[in-house]
This record gives structure tokens, C-alpha cells and sequence, in this order.
């Protein structure tokens, strides 16, 4: 049996209550603020007409292809990152992508980026502190990615008609910028950096300073795709391909399906850009599962300025979430039945973000 086809072995789930969590609970009080932020000024009897008024056949017609577009091609540009580590087919890529998309709607914490380089390793026998370290340059190639669609379409509307789209996606160049910097680094010089780490870690115990270096040293081994050439080409492709093509096809459905006139496909095209990149920002704050309220308040906050109003931005923001949603979700239970994998592993997986191993 190929390793593409074998199933991940079986474990035994372990589950903890995150009750006690505080990071939980500041992801719930953030989607309260967003999630209000919402209806304050909305009529819903308006927004519900507009939903129902939605052309669904051209929605789902065009989103859902393309959100299956973009599970196999990041899984395509994930395996330029993992092959410097080990060859990979797509397959096991595909189905890990997937659950990880699966699992950031469903548990708390974005948890999903820490289940996919875990049910990854499990599956084809590659180290997850590696793997994991792959799917940190990828969070950091994605906020650049988002940062130059925001700043592309700003620039192609106007700088002056930024709003707090423009002043956000300044704040976070940074923001993007200092890890690449330090991932760089640690490719590099992982030495320098591992020293660094040990002279920090000294007032620790020994056993925590040791484990420490230890996951950092496997964590560079993640880093292989930054040597450059053939790898470092078809990250970029598939990278822009990913957010300045399918990811956009889906907010240009939900224009189109509720027939939001922009005047011209060319503002169409910079208003979906604008969209795109506030949800990519909204979606990178701490909340609860599945990015409720984040998502709906970045898609009132960017089309405002484009003369929409809120009952419409809200109405688009549902619809293009609750599609996004199911089919992500519905992909991930999919591929956990075909695999036979349990939610309590998907939970015991979780818990591997504080003891990547």
C-alpha cells in the first residue's frame, strides 16, 4: 500500500475542557464586539429580504468550485514547502488542508493550523514540528498576500479612499514583515538563533530549555522552501493565483448574486479586492469558531465607502460566510469519514499546539 493511501493510525482521543481557557473567552468577547458592530444599525427585516431576493444558483454555482480550487492549490503550494523535509503526494496534502479548514470552523483558537501538520505527520510519517514550521511561513506568505491586495487596490481606487482598510494594512506591514525577517533568520543562521534561545532560556528549568531548542532546530528543518529558485516560483504563483483569483470568484458571486452594481467590472474587481482583504484581515483576529461577526463586520466595514448600505453588506457578508462555511466543513467531514478519524483526535490534536512533536 502506497503511503498516499494508507489511513493515519488510530489513537486514543484525549479531550480537554478549555472552559478555563482565557484565550477562549477573549475570542468570544472579540466576536460580541464585532458581532454588535453588525446589527447595531441594521434592519434585519431588510437584511432577510435581500438574503432571500439572493440569486443562489449563481452564488453556489461559482463559490463553492472555487473554494475547492483553493483547497487543492494551497495544497499544491504546501508541497513546496514540504519537500525539502520529505516528498508528499497532493492527496494526503489535499485531505490535511482540508480538516485544517474543517477545524478552524468548528474548535476554537484557529486550532486547525496546528491539526493540519499534525494529522499530516501522522499520516505520512513526517515530522509534525517541521511540518508545522511549513505552515508558519505559509501564515506569513498569506498576510503579505493580503497586505498587497489591500495596498493594490487601494492604490487602484485611491490612496486618499483608504479609510481604515489603508491605515490597517499599514499598521500590520510589521506585523507581516518581523517574522518573515526572523524566519529568514533562522534559516540562515539557526545556529545564531538557537544560541540566542538557550542565553534567554537560562533562568528555565533545563528540561523546558532543552525542549525548546530541540522543537526549534526541527522547526527549521520546515523552512527548506526559503533556499529559493523552482520552490520559491511556484509558492508566489500559487499564492497569487489563491487570493487574486479564486478566493476573489466568490465575493464577485455574492456581488453579482445580489445585484450590487458597482458601475464597471473594474470597480467591481477593486471592490472585491478591498472586501477580500478586510475579511483575510478580520479573519486573522482571535475569535470564536468559524469567524462569525469578524467576517460579517469586514465585509460592512470595506463596502461602506463604496456607497453600500448595511442591510446589503450584511446580507452579502452571510451569504458569502454561510457558503464558505458549509463547504469547508462539509469538505472536512468528508475526508475524517473516508480517513475513519474521530473528533476526539481532532481535539487530542489541539492539544499537540503546546507539544509539537
Amino acid at each position: 500500500m502506497s503511503i498516499d493511501e494508507q489511513s493515519p493510525p488510530r489513537v486514543t482521543p484525549r479531550r480537554r475542557s478549555r472552559v478555563r481557557d482565557y484565550r477562549v473567552w477573549v475570542g468570544i468577547a472579540i466576536t460580541v464586539v464585532f458581532g454588535w458592530f453588525v446589527v447595531r444599525d441594521v434592519d434585519f427585516a431588510l437584511v432577510v429580504a435581500t438574503i432571500r431576493e439572493a440569486n443562489w444558483l449563481l452564488l453556489v454555482g461559482l463559490s463553492v468550485p472555487s473554494y475547492l480550487a483553493v483547497v487543492q492549490l494551497r495544497a499544491m503550494r504546501w508541497r513546496h514547502f514540504t519537500d525539502p523535509i520529505q516528498p508528499i503526494g497532493i492527496r494526503p496534502l489535499f485531505r490535511a488542508t482540508a480538516i485544517g479548514f474543517m477545524t478552524n470552523n468548528i474548535f476554537p483558537l484557529r486550532v486547525g493550523e496546528v491539526v493540519r501538520p499534525w494529522y499530516l505527520g501522522r499520516e505520512v510519517g513526517a515530522p509534525s514540528a517541521a511540518l508545522f514550521g511549513t505552515v508558519i511561513l505559509e501564515r506569513v506568505i498569506d498576510t503579505i498576500m493580503v497586505i498587497g491586495l489591500a495596498a493594490i487596490a487601494i492604490t487602484l481606487r485611491g490612496a486618499g479612499e483608504g479609510g481604515v482598510l489603508g491605515q490597517v494594512a499599514i499598521a500590520l506591514i510589521p506585523v507581516a514583515v518581523a517574522p518573515l525577517v526572523g524566519l529568514v533568520v533562522l534559516r540562515v543562521a539557526p545556529n545564531l538563533i538557537i544560541g540566542l534561545a538557550s542565553w534567554f532560556l537560562r533562568p528555565f528549568p533545563a528540561r523546558f530549555g532543552n525542549y525548546v531548542v530541540d522543537v526549534l532546530g526541527r522547526f527549521g528543518e520546515g523552512l527548506g522552501a526559503l533556499k529559493g529558485g523552482f520552490h520559491l516560483f511556484w509558492i508566489a504563483f500559487h499564492s497569487i493565483v489563491v487570493w487574486f483569483v479564486f478566493s476573489t470568484i466568490p465575493i464577485l458571486a455574492g456581488f453579482w448574486a445580489l445585484g450590487i452594481d458597482f458601475g464597471s467590472f473594474y470597480e467591481t474587481l477593486v471592490a472585491a479586492w478591498i472586501t477580500l482583504a478586510a475579511v483575510g484581515m478580520a479573519v486573522a483576529i482571535p475569535s470564536a469558531p468559524g469567524f462569525f461577526g469578524t467576517y460579517h463586520a469586514a465585509c460592512k466595514l470595506a463596502l461602506e465607502p463604496f456607497g453600500v448600505d448595511p442591510e446589503t453588506a450584511v446580507a452579502l457578508g452571510t451569504l458569502l460566510h454561510g457558503v464558505f462555511w458549509l463547504t469547508l466543513t462539509l469538505l472536512g467531514i468528508a475526508v475524517l469519514r473516508s480517513r475513519q478519524t474521530s473528533w476526539g483526535e481532532l481535539e487530542q490534536a489541539a492539544e499537540a499546539s503546546e507539544s509539537p512533536s
